[in-house]
């Protein structure tokens, strides 16, 4: 099944903004799309698209704090950067528009046809939005519909259970699909295994505390840096030790 385009909506109208999320809901029934926010001005939405990902942004140009034409300047700095669409109506622009790379310029009142004929131009930012997508320093994962940006510097610890892995933060655990090999692949200078299903950050470990011996095999757990204590397999641990003696 084909992943609907996300859509974020900018207008410092209210009206303007209501009668485009009803266009975008009869969008739906020839083109797979929701509406994933939106914002009155150009700087909340830039604010709010730093740490979401979206396909495509329909945009005004006359706004106050930031208006559209500096919005889409910013938002092609992006990790992501989504595609553009201008909806104006201002037709004195469009060259401007377009040398900001954008993808379309629609006149206001905006027509249902019009619309879709932008929107299907339109290529998906995330082509397998079920996977975990890593990128700089942050990691992609889908809460409720959308697409969040986790600061990699957030996170405590990764912890596989089934075919889920939680993403734990001090504030919050986030919840995706995937492969813990295929995230320590990705950062291994980040993140150090320290059992079969769970990888610490290197830089919230403060270090290992022994915690006994069964059978005669020292048990060891790791001390994160905020005092959290996660136990440390026994064949992990050789691994460490070896990489502790040589570090």
């Amino acid at each position: 099944m084909t992943s609907p385009l996300r859509v974020f909506v900018v207008d410092d109208e209210a009206l303007a903004r209501t009668r485009m999320k009803q266009l975008l809901e009869d969008c739906h029934q020839e083109l797979p799309v929701v509406c994933a926010g939106e914002a009155d001005n150009g700087f909340s939405a830039l604010q709010a698209l730093k740490t979401q990902v979206v396909d495509v942004v329909l945009v005004d140009i006359h706004m106050p704090e930031m208006d559209g034409l500096e919005l889409a300047k910013r938002l092609s700095d992006l990790p992501h950067p989504p595609a553009v669409i201008f909806s104006t109506a201002y037709d004195d622009y469009a060259i401007k528009a377009f040398e900001l790379a954008a993808t379309d310029y629609i006149l206001k009142p905006v027509r249902l046809n019009r619309l879709l004929e932008a929107l299907r131009r339109i290529k998906p930012v995330l082509q397998d939005a079920a996977a975990p997508l890593a990128h700089g320093s942050f990691l992609s994962v889908i809460e409720r519909g959308r697409v969040i940006l986790v600061p990699l510097d957030d996170i405590l610890y990764m912890k596989a259970e089934l075919k889920y892995i939680t993403v734990v933060t001090e504030d919050k655990e986030y919840l995706l699909e995937g492969a813990l090999t295929q995230l320590e692949h990705d950062f291994p200078e980040r993140f150090v295994r320290i059992h079969r299903n769970c990888l610490v950050s290197s830089a919230q470990l403060h270090g290992f505390e022994r915690t006994g011996e069964v059978d005669g095999e020292p048990h060891w757990q790791a001390v994160l840096k905020n005092g959290m204590h996660l136990p440390v397999s026994r064949r992990q641990w050789q691994v460490l030790r070896g990489m502790l003696k040589s570090g």
